[in-house]
Order: C-alpha cells, then sequence, then structure tokens
C-alpha cells in the first residue's frame, strides 16, 4: 500500500471546494441553497479523535515494544493493517468533504449582507473545515506511525548503482 501524501489531500481539498463554490452559487441562484448540517463539525472532530487516539495506543504499544518493556503488549499486524487502511480513507473522506464545506463556506460568506441567517451557516462550516483539517493530520499521522522500517537489505541495494 502506496503511503498517502498531503500533497494530494490539499489537491482533493481545493477541487472539491471550487466545485463546490460553483455548485453552491449555481444552485443558490437557481433554488435556496440547502444549509450546513449542524453535525458535521461534530463528526469530523470525534473521527479525528479515535484517529488520534489509535495513533497514540499503536505509538505507544510500538515504543514499549521496541525498548522491551517488561509485559509490553505488542501490535498486531492485521490490527496496524486495519488502522492504516481507516486513516487512508477517513483523510481522503475528509479531503473531499472539507472542500466541499469550505468553498459553500466561502459562498456562504458573500451572502452575509443579504442573507444574515447564512451567518450561523458559514461558522458551522468554517468549524466543519477546521475538523476536517484535524481528521487529514491524525489520519497522515496514523499512517506515520504505521509504517514498516525500510529493509536494510532494500536499502543497499538503493544505493549501490547497478552498471552492465
Amino acid at each position: 500500500m502506496k503511503p498517502l501524501r498531503a500533497v494530494v489531500l490539499a489537491g482533493i481539498t481545493v477541487a472539491a471546494g471550487a466545485l463546490s463554490w460553483a455548485g453552491s452559487r449555481l444552485w443558490n441562484s437557481v433554488s435556496t441553497l440547502p444549509g450546513v448540517p449542524p453535525a458535521a463539525p461534530i463528526v469530523l472532530a470525534v473521527i479525528a479523535v479515535v484517529l488520534l487516539a489509535t495513533a497514540v495506543s499503536i505509538r505507544a504499544r510500538l515504543r514499549d515494544q521496541r525498548n522491551r518493556v517488561p509485559g509490553a503488549k505488542g501490535v498486531d499486524p492485521l490490527s496496524a493493517a486495519r488502522a492504516l487502511v481507516l486513516a487512508q480513507a477517513s483523510a481522503l473522506v475528509a479531503a473531499l468533504v472539507t472542500g466541499v464545506y469550505g468553498g459553500m463556506g466561502i459562498f456562504l460568506i458573500s451572502l452575509w449582507d443579504s442573507a444574515p441567517a447564512r451567518k450561523g451557516q458559514s461558522v458551522t462550516a468554517l468549524f466543519a473545515v477546521i475538523a476536517g483539517v484535524a481528521v487529514m493530520a491524525a489520519g497522515l499521522w496514523l499512517q506515520h506511525i504505521c509504517r514498516l522500517p525500510e529493509d536494510p537489505d532494500e536499502q543497499r541495494q538503493a544505493q549501490v548503482p547497478h552498471h552492465r
């Protein structure tokens, strides 16, 4: 499994944000744009906390295992792989959702003067963006913790040039 890069997440977020902003403008010109769900930042924050707690737990177990702490509980490779998949999937979905709420939020800010009721929704969108960034950061950190150490033989082969 290839590691997920922050640049990819940023690209997804920006693209989704641009599409969301344009879609929000179009939707609002035809009809009334639906509001930002108040639960969005809460759900994203809970996911960020779960990812963070998982990362802290795995990191502590790996450290105890590496330091040969007596009675240290090891990390099951299958559990680490599941945590890695959860981290990457959560970060990808958070990038998309962050872009959507970011684009909507930017559009809603432009309506502050004409529709004061949209101020609360733009604040909710802002909190959703902050929570989404937290999910992406926690996912990338958990991915970093779950990576396997480099194989010394593979490192040596990569450093030695092959001549024919």
